[in-house]
């Protein structure tokens, strides 16, 4: 019985790891074994860092609203409570957004949150 090696599925499993690795730099772009590995790595990267990302906005959010907390005379953590105690339930991206684009509502904020 003739020896069968089903090219096609092969062929298109190199192309779509290659295709991947399009740009990449030197042998990793080229050939299949680097392409492979870099692609593999690359994707591991790509994983952790949609994580990451989520950390390092929150956390560009909170420095923001401290900032602009301090300049209505209030820290961090007595803003965020006054307004938990005032039943205003804003996300730090929306409060974010406000004390960098509108800062006038923010200090209303500020106003309600010493009370």
């Amino acid at each position: 019985m003739p020896r069968a090696t089903n090219n096609v599925a092969s062929r298109k499993r190199r192309k779509k790891i290659l295709k991947a690795a399009k740009g990449y730099w030197g042998r990793r772009s080229k050939t299949l074994t680097n392409a492979k590995d870099a692609v593999t790595k690359a994707l591991q990267y790509a994983y952790r860092d949609r994580r990451a990302r989520k950390r390092e906005f929150r956390r560009l959010w909170i420095t923001r609203i401290n900032a602009a907390a301090r300049l209505n005379g209030l820290s961090y953590s007595a803003f965020m409570n006054g307004l938990k105690k005032n039943n205003i339930e804003l996300n730090r991206k929306v409060l974010a957004e406000l004390a960098v684009n509108n800062p006038e509502t923010f200090a209303k904020l500020a106003e309600v949150a010493r009370q």
